[in-house]
């Protein structure tokens, strides 16, 4: 908690200096404290327009903000410790195997080194891809454009600086979709699923018969969540928006395919758009804040309440409709424990998200649809607006920010914090009877 509120305001303070404002340009506190805070909570929310406002200092900030809240504030910390050869204590790789959900102490630094490789190989090859869209459309400083957007992309940031358009001049183009595309979803797997495919892979080209035959639980579920809210999200816009004349109506069938399938990705809380949010139909936007709100997966650079807590959900529900004492998820039964967690994992972030939209709303008075997606957008740290951020009041812009705050510390980190010191219950109370349903 303390890291990412000393990241948004250290953060603040760097892009109130003039030297982060472009010539003639001038940023007040609170704009740079929410941009600051979208920064390295990955969101991509922004009241002031990124690449007109701040200076190439200025981006280098916000560009250090998201790979710092991209890669966490764990993995961030042991990697400084790394490079300044300092020694990696017990509560660290404690701290590592909390953030990763491990079962084992050792080989934790030998993982945070694998993370960090893997991240800027991956965020290497993103840049390659927008060079080749960058550069002979803006020349030389395509290959900043290029480095800024591969690391926004792959941390879910979805800030860019190409104006208040994000990337909808763009919508026509292969490169730049796939591009962005294959970064938000390999970034929204998560790390673990990452070791556990190279392994499995691996075992595969070896030949190791002694290797398990299949994945592991967590990473079966997560990629076939992954796929299946993809497929979702694609197929429900390509159904609600074909005939739109502000979407996809005036587009080829191959477009029309490209472009529901990026809305459907971006929706993973990446925050980059190739069609302005404001033209979508109320239909498709009601599923889109269902996507919005279950996110990416667990351990990696996404939002929102995560694909596992969905499934798990589910099958929790499904349990209890057929009688089942038990929930079984791919033949494997889950911990009582794991659900009562994704029970408060979704609690907490509905409840969230309905007192900070009333609040919003009371503020602002401004549209119900527009204001509920913005704060399902930030508290799920998309980034996605129906043209709000822009007119946001300041008293709309600090509930904006604490959204995008409690949305990337999660609400499990919150409630441990506040319960570290609580004493362990020793007390075992009679049962009682109630009505529900």
């Amino acid at each position: 908690m303390l890291g990412f509120l000393l990241g948004a305001f250290m953060g603040a303070l760097a892009l109130s200096l003039p030297v982060s404002a472009r010539q003639g340009q001038r940023v007040d506190f609170l704009d740079a404290l929410f941009v600051a805070t979208s920064s390295v909570c990955v969101t991509g929310l922004s009241t002031v327009n990124i690449g007109q406002t701040f200076s190439p200092f200025g981006q280098a900030v916000i560009l250090l903000l998201i790979q710092f809240g991209g890669l966490g504030i764990v993995t961030f910390t042991t990697i400084v410790l790394i490079l300044f050869r300092r020694r990696i204590t017990l509560s660290d790789r404690m701290l590592i195997q909390s953030a990763y959900n491990l079962d084992t102490l050792s080989g934790l630094v030998r993982l945070t080194r694998q993370i960090l490789k893997v991240t800027l190989c991956l965020e290497g090859l993103g840049a390659i891809g927008y060079f080749l869209v960058f550069i002979p459309e803006y020349g030389a400083i395509g290959i900043w454009y290029g480095i800024f957007h591969a690391v926004s992309a792959f941390c879910n940031a979805g800030i860019d600086l190409l104006g208040g358009n994000s990337l909808c001049s763009y919508v026509h183009n292969p490169i730049m979709n796939i591009t962005t595309v294959f970064l938000i979803i390999v970034s929204g797997l998560g790390f673990p699923v990452y070791w556990e495919v190279a392994g499995f892979a691996s075992s595969r080209v070896r030949k190791n018969h002694s290797a398990p035959r299949k994945l592991n639980l967590h990473a079966r579920i997560v990629l076939l969540a992954t796929l299946s809210l993809i497929l979702i999200g694609a197929v429900l816009t390509l159904l609600f928006e074909y005939d739109n004349p502000n979407t996809l109506g005036p587009m080829d069938w191959p477009c029309k395919l490209m472009a529901a399938v990026f809305q459907s990705v971006t929706l993973r809380t990446a925050g980059f758009a190739t069609i302005p949010q404001e033209s979508f139909r109320p239909a498709s936007c009601l599923i889109y804040l269902a996507l919005m709100f279950i996110g990416g997966s667990p351990a990696g650079t996404a939002g929102g309440v995560k694909t596992v807590t969905t499934v798990l959900l589910f099958a929790s529900m499904l349990a209890n409709i057929k009688g089942k004492k038990n929930v079984i998820v791919m033949h494997r039964k889950i911990a009582d424990e794991t659900i009562r967690r994704c029970v408060a994992i979704v609690t907490f972030s509905f409840s969230a998200l309905f007192l900070l939209t009333a609040a919003l709303l009371a503020v602002q008075q401004s549209d119900f649809l527009d204001t509920l997606y913005e704060m399902t957008s930030a508290i799920a740290t998309v980034g996605l607006s129906r043209g709000l951020t822009g007119a946001l009041l300041p008293a709309g812009k600090l509930l904006v920010a604490l959204a995008m705050y409690l949305g990337r510390i999660g609400p499990i980190t919150l409630a441990l914090a506040f319960n570290s010191r609580t004493p362990a219950e020793n007390i075992s109370c009679a049962e009682g009877k109630v009505i529900i349903g």
